[in-house]
């Protein structure tokens, strides 16, 4: 890393205390619905939380969040994001809310990625939720170089296909030195409502020893339920509900050991610039 000079150095956003990524090695696993849910959950457990949509070709966000309008730009050309369900929430597809995917290189994903965490006013929060899109690339390092990140959350189903692309995940958040909170298993297992048997579409549990291996957290795991894709597809997610509410309560767990996770990361990180 001899050329590292010659990078941007991340600076801290001021008032923002945890910046956590969700992120995944492959798409389709869920990680926006887990990235909504835990946003909302959290501010439900009294944080205040904003979401930046940094999935810039295919934004999931505003449908997940039913929120749709244009987000105001005040004073030196700041923009306010939208607030929707008690989070601060931003995207491309408020912005160019077209069904055409936006073509777009590189510096111009950086550059939007740098807008959206720097020229939007958030003001104080708790926790920033980055939902980045599916895959290991460019938009990771744009992030890392642009903010410090508290550390991340990869998404996965237990399916080996998708577990495998969990790996690459974790093995990308190490290569750019940011620290994996914790894995969580979406889709997980399934009730079924007639017989009320649980079944294991995706073979339950291979997150959990995945974390294992790598020795990172395991947050838990998310149940296949069709109340979180309607929750998600009306623009009302589940989470909304409330932690007493059974479709609910495993993204209030998951939210819960985050937030350890994410303050002992905190912690330690200001531990070093004392010594220091």
């Amino acid at each position: 890393m001899a050329h590292s000079s010659a990078m941007p150095s991340p600076v801290a956003l001021p008032g923002i205390s945890k910046i956590v990524a969700v992120g995944s090695g492959k798409g389709g696993v869920g990680k926006t619905t887990v990235a909504v849910n835990l946003a909302i959950a959290l501010a439900k457990l009294g944080q205040r939380v904003g979401l930046i949509d940094a999935d810039i070709y295919g934004p999931n966000v505003p449908l997940m969040m039913g929120s749709s309008q244009q987000p105001a730009v005040g004073p030196d050309s700041r923009i306010v994001p939208n607030d929707t369900h008690g989070v601060k929430t931003i995207s491309i597809g408020y912005i160019s809310p077209s069904d055409k995917p936006l073509v777009m290189r590189g510096p111009m994903l950086h550059q939007i990625i740098r807008q959206f965490l720097q020229q939007v006013e958030w003001g104080e929060l708790d926790y920033l939720i980055v939902d980045l899109p599916p895959g290991t690339g460019d938009v990771v390092i744009s992030l890392v170089q642009t903010v410090p990140l508290t550390g991340a959350v990869v998404v996965s189903t237990p399916s080996d296909v998708s577990l495998q692309d969990a790996r690459k995940a974790l093995e990308m958040f190490a290569q750019v030195n940011v620290e994996v909170l914790g894995i969580v298993e979406n889709m997980s297992h399934f009730t079924c409502p007639h017989c009320h048997q649980e079944i294991d579409i995706f073979s339950r549990g291979g997150a959990e020893r995945t974390a294992k291996q790598f020795n990172v957290p395991f947050l838990g795991s998310i149940e296949l339920v069709p109340a979180i894709r309607e929750g998600g597809d009306r623009g009302l997610p589940v989470a909304l509900a409330g932690p007493k509410s059974p479709q609910a309560a495993e993204f209030y767990a998951v939210a819960e050991k985050l937030m350890e996770r994410a303050q002992a990361a905190a912690e330690a990180a200001t531990d070093v610039i004392e010594i220091s």
